[in-house]
């Protein structure tokens, strides 16, 4: 069972707090061992919107599968808002160096910053925020006009609802995209991301459209990416004719075919694998490659740069 702890800091915002707390019920509702606490400085947290939260001023233990969210709060700066005191702090460090991860939300990342966790490493906060975050910690870096970072196993989102694309990442990165579609179609979202790859996760970048035909096709893909999906099998199991769904998918996906929304599903789970240590040889086999060969043709297409916009 892995825990995730939101802390709540005086004048929390209901949606950075209650869009990831979401996303971790509705994976537990899918059967993954989700469990919520919520801890906080006092059992009473008046939120930013004026509701009474309670939360629990003992901390649980926390294992290294454990995740500690810090949502933000309203404030006109980051230097006006709620101090967590140092035991908080020394609690978000503790954790991190035992092996957790810890997130934050929005104005959350200022108590991340505090605790020193953002040093040597990548964020980002809401854009109102950016600047003053960059100014506090000159020693982080600060990424501007991306929905979320992710770094050594500390998190970091903009504002308010894009606490649900961190949650739905996460939900990825640890058990693959065809949970955290399917979450996402549970919430009825839809992440429109920007910035670096962690940020633009196909699983959400082509589930906008409205064909039920298709998203079945996207689920079959997304639990099975890694294994040989012939399209008539993929077609009969939405019971219509190869070159019927082939033109349904190009139609809704904005112009991939099955088979290179399967490839940009192994593309995408394959450079997070590398980015974690792993060689390109064991991530090519690891996502159903038979050899790194076509991963390496796929990732170099990924990063071609066009020359006169061709």
């Amino acid at each position: 069972m892995s825990l995730v702890v939101f802390v709540l800091l005086p004048g929390v915002h209901l949606l950075d707090l209650a869009g990831p707390a979401q996303v971790f019920s509705t994976a537990a509702d899918h059967g993954q061992p989700y469990r919520i606490g919520y801890v906080g400085e006092q059992e009473q947290v008046c939120s930013a919107q004026g509701l009474p939260l309670t939360a629990q001023t003992r901390w649980p233990e926390l294992g290294d599968d454990d995740l500690v969210v810090v949502p933000g709060w309203r404030a006109p700066t980051l230097a006006g808002g709620p101090e967590p005191s140092p035991d908080t702090l020394a609690r978000l460090r503790a954790h991190h160096a035992a092996g957790g991860t810890v997130a934050s939300v929005c104005a959350g990342a200022e108590a991340l910053g505090r605790a020193g966790l953002l040093d040597g490493r990548r964020c980002t906060t809401h854009h109102d925020l950016q600047d003053e975050l960059a100014a506090r910690h000159p020693r982080a870096t600060v990424v501007r006009d991306v929905l979320f970072t992710a770094e050594d196993r500390v998190v970091t989102s903009a504002g308010i609802a894009s606490g649900i694309d961190l949650a739905l990442h996460l939900l990825a990165a640890r058990h693959g995209p065809a949970l955290a579609a399917q979450v996402a179609r549970d919430m009825v979202v839809y992440a429109r991301r920007n910035g670096h790859e962690p940020q633009a996760s196909a699983m959400l970048r082509h589930r906008s459209h409205l064909d039920d035909t298709v998203h079945r096709v996207q689920d079959l893909i997304d639990a099975r990416f890694a294994e040989p999906l012939p399209l008539a099998r993929v077609a009969a199991s939405a019971g219509v004719s190869e070159r019927t769904l082939t033109r349904l998918f190009h139609r809704a996906t904005g112009g991939l075919t099955p088979l290179r929304y399967q490839q940009t599903l192994r593309l995408e789970r394959a450079e997070h694998l590398i980015s974690h240590g792993t060689t390109v040889e064991a991530a090519a086999r690891e996502v159903g490659f038979e050899d790194a060969r076509m991963l390496r043709r796929l990732r170099a297409r990924a990063t071609r740069v066009p020359v006169d916009g061709t």
